[in-house]
């Protein structure tokens, strides 16, 4: 090999590390999203748990998902020497370190559709099996061919299942496994009087706001940065991404009523809806996608917050990840279509396959778990600490000091 030539794939493998690891970096800046998009949701008695909450869930996460999870999803493992695992200025780390941080968003989903009234021990040991187990057995499936499925869904109709940066293998799985453990948890105490709805109102809707800019910035790194090597970047992803968000915002301020919780909470259901789809649609169509996606979130957030007297899902998690992530699924397969605009490669019949399938995957494993939890130890807050809320009863100090 002659020095150019090593000077150039040393100079590659380095950009390929610092590509990746700004992605990693920007992913993991989310969570400070996801913590205050609870905090300013929740009310001031349990602001303090949903920030411990999120911190502890992504400790947890990296740790399960370094020693058992990834092996589980990509075969791989770090039992290997440091000046092994450094070779390539270390890109399998920092592969590892992007990956990490898209497993550690399953629990901070949940986070927010169990706030106010969960066990601190017992919700963080059932995010460890999810993130360890559930996740990457079906992470596996989509993104590493694991058990053949996505061969099988090629040779049936034309083309694999495609989600480019998890719509369905992230965000519908928390979502609908954050399901799970909504209607085994129970609604909140006081949430429903004489059969009627008591709203909750969010207790600062300035940290809610900052939560979801957050989340919009980052989210820039979990779209853009998915193609995870310098050479597959995309300006398409990233105005795809950008115009999602905005038919997010524009469908939740028109159906929402300028009510800011849905104005804030559109530009997610957004992006969550164009991960899958971001690399191969249409800006319009992206558009379309996102649009749709913010209609579904206030229309469905609502209706359950009146009709589902048993689903108290605190920030509407299971609407805008659980059922945006799968309509996200389902949209790469109209809008990705050549017909539409798109790039082709996709197939609507893998993308609702795959979509389904990662609904059951998610919603089995989610009952299982917290199933087994709450058999034995309970999953829920005696009445007493909910009422005085998880700040106080679980970690012994409010948000506000007194003088």
């Amino acid at each position: 090999m002659t020095p150019t030539n090593s000077a150039v794939e040393m100079l590659v493998s380095s950009s390929n590390t610092l590509f990746i690891l700004l992605g990693a970096i920007m992913v993991f800046a989310m969570h400070a999203g996801f913590a205050f998009l609870e905090v300013g949701t929740v009310r001031h008695k349990n602001q303090v748990n949903a920030l411990v909450k999120i911190m502890t869930d992504f400790a947890v996460s990296a740790l399960v998902y370094f020693f058992v999870g990834y092996q589980i999803a990509y075969g791989i493992n770090f039992f290997e020497s440091a000046a092994t695992l450094s070779e390539e200025n270390g890109y399998a780390l920092v592969k590892f370190f992007f990956l990490m941080t898209f497993a550690a968003a399953i629990p901070a989903i949940i986070s927010g559709g169990v706030a106010e009234r969960a066990k601190f021990y017992p919700m963080l040991i059932s995010a460890a099996v999810i993130v360890g187990v559930a996740y990457p057995f079906f992470e596996g499936i989509v993104w590493n061919g694991n058990y053949g499925v996505q061969g099988w869904l090629e040779e049936q109709y034309g083309a694999p299942f495609h989600d480019f940066a998890g719509s369905v293998v992230v965000h519908a799985f928390g979502g609908w496994v954050a399901l799970a453990a909504i209607i085994l948890l129970g609604t909140r105490n006081g949430r429903f009087r004489h059969g009627k709805l008591v709203a909750f109102a969010p207790s600062n809707i300035p940290f809610l706001a900052l939560g979801a800019w957050i989340l919009c910035i980052g989210w820039f790194g979990f779209n853009v940065m998915s193609a995870q090597t310098l050479d597959g970047i995309s300006g398409l992803v990233a105005v795809n991404s950008l115009m999602a968000m905005v038919g997010g915002i524009i469908a939740a301020m028109i159906f929402g009523k300028n009510d800011p919780g849905f104005i804030h909470n559109g530009p997610l259901a957004g992006l969550v809806a164009i991960c899958a789809g971001s690399d191969i649609m249409h800006p319009i169509g992206a558009l379309a996608t996102g649009a749709f996606a913010g209609a579904i979130f206030t229309f469905l957030f609502t209706h359950i917050q009146q009709k589902f007297k048993h689903t108290d899902d605190v920030l509407g998690v299971w609407p805008l990840h659980g059922v945006c992530g799968a309509w996200g699924g389902i949209a790469a397969g109209i809008f990705g279509t050549e017909a539409l605009g798109g790039l082709g490669g996709v197939s609507f019949m893998s993308q609702l396959v795959g979509s389904l399938g990662g609904i059951i995957v998610a919603t089995l494993s989610g009952f299982i778990v917290y199933g087994m939890v709450k058999a034995v130890s309970g999953l829920r807050l005696s009445e007493e600490d909910e009422f005085n809320g998880a700040d106080l009863s679980i970690h012994k100090i409010g948000s506000i000091g007194k003088e």
